[in-house]
């Protein structure tokens, strides 16, 4: 039963990132610094360090799409092996769209009592780049509260194996 559970949460999150991504890839393909810039005052280096955490999101996103694809194609279904892989996607992709090591976004943890959108950018954005915030956030949301057990779980394991 723990397996069918498991390969579930690993089917949807395979969803959740092809969808993500694919939005991601097609945002990255379409914009240019100079039109992030526009109208905006915002320096270069700013809009150069938000275009850089996206595209670390976007490769994130696609490793993990390829892992959820490789462990469900398996003739056997290895649940060891997609549990590591929840707890990767978790440390990568969710930590990094709600908290980017390059700091240029954060969230807001406040949004969660004012109904607000819980990404904030620390300088003003063009419209473009947070809709695109607006649009990927339910998802990531939804996601890492279905994966915040695993996040748990694996580093418990990990030091209770030391």
């Amino acid at each position: 039963m723990g397996n069918m559970i498991v390969k579930t949460q690993l089917e949807d999150v395979r969803e959740f990132l092809k969808g993500s991504g694919s939005e991601i890839e097609a945002f990255l393909n379409a914009v240019t610094l100079d039109s992030l810039k526009e109208g905006q005052q915002a320096d270069d280096y700013y809009y150069k360090a938000i275009l850089s955490s996206i595209r670390k999101l976007a490769v994130y996103c696609e490793e993990g799409l390829e892992a959820c694809t490789v462990i469900l194609k398996a003739q056997t279904f290895s649940k060891p092996a997609a549990e590591k892989t929840l707890f990767r996607i978790y440390c990568h992709c969710i930590e990094e769209f709600f908290s980017p090591k390059s700091d240029v976004w954060y969230e807001d943890s406040r949004s969660a009592y004012t109904g607000k959108n819980a990404i904030k950018f620390r300088q003003p954005v063009t419209p473009s780049l947070s809709d695109l915030f607006v649009r990927l956030e339910g998802g990531f949301q939804r996601i890492r509260e279905e994966l915040e057990y695993y996040e748990t779980d694996y580093r418990t394991k990990i030091i209770q194996s030391k």
